[in-house]
């Protein structure tokens, strides 16, 4: 008898405890169904994703997706550029692969080209670039932010689409400097960099949507995207591809310490 009372009562405490979560960070009202269950996991409940469906359903917390657009363009001259990664996005240890592209967003004075490097490792944005252009110094910098950060990237690879600024001979240059193997995506082929279009996913619907950055100047906007990443996505936000859902950095400092032990 007790034990059908504890089952009763699983769905509303399983809604005080996904309702905390959610209200825990400003942006955590963003969870998806499999963000809470590993949240409530990680708080020691044993709930089913059927349940935790139901109750977030109940309470209006489901999102519905959105799925930006890429904008980078191909170049005819680089049809033949061996795609090294072949959509194996999984990596054995840090700064093993990189993936990177270009995103707009549409801000009250302008477009705003944001520049990030992810690590395939943990899901981490290693390196941010943000201009009111998309020319091919926005990616060299974006790059040249990674090789200040990691003291050697020699072997790792280095993916992206086949846009115009990847494929031009100053940016290959750069990745060659530092020892870097370029990867590029099929020509429209655009589930090759699909981790990267994830991010650009997540970040236009947690939080670019919600800003209405059409509306905000662009200095405003990179400070909000530059908070998000580095404050809120690396470090807070619960990372499905990781064991227990941990966020990007905290899952490299654990691996670390799992490897010193």
């Amino acid at each position: 008898m007790a034990s059908k009372q504890g089952q009763a009562q699983q769905p509303s405490t399983s809604c005080g405890k996904g309702q905390k979560i959610l209200e825990e960070h400003p942006d955590n009202r963003n969870y998806g169904v499999d963000r809470v269950c590993l949240a409530l996991e990680q708080d020691g409940v044993d709930v089913s994703r059927r349940t935790v469906y139901r109750v977030m359903k109940e309470n209006g917390w489901l999102h519905k997706r959105r799925i930006p657009h890429g904008i980078t363009k191909a170049t005819t001259e680089a049809q033949e550029q061996e795609n090294i990664l072949k959509r194996d996005f999984s990596a054995q240890r840090p700064s093993e692969k990189f993936l990177t592209d270009i995103t707009e967003v549409q801000c009250a004075d302008g477009k705003l080209y944001v520049s990030p490097i992810m690590d395939c490792f943990s899901g981490e944005i290693v390196a941010l670039e943000m201009r009111d252009n998309r020319k091919k110094e926005l990616c060299i910098d974006t790059v040249r932010q990674l090789e200040r950060i990691y003291p050697s990237l020699k072997g790792a690879v280095f993916h992206s689409d086949r846009g115009s600024q990847y494929t031009s001979a100053a940016f290959r240059a750069e990745l060659s400097c530092c020892g870097m193997i370029q990867s590029l995506s099929g020509t429209g082929h655009c589930f090759d960099n699909a981790r990267m279009e994830s991010f650009f996913a997540t970040l236009k619907k947690e939080k670019i949507y919600q800003i209405a950055a059409y509306k905000l100047p662009r200095e405003q906007v990179k400070t909000i995207i530059f908070r998000y990443v580095f404050i809120y996505y690396n470090r807070v936000r619960i990372y499905t591809r990781n064991p227990l859902g941990l966020p990007p950095v905290k899952y490299r400092e654990w691996m670390r310490a799992q490897t010193a032990a």
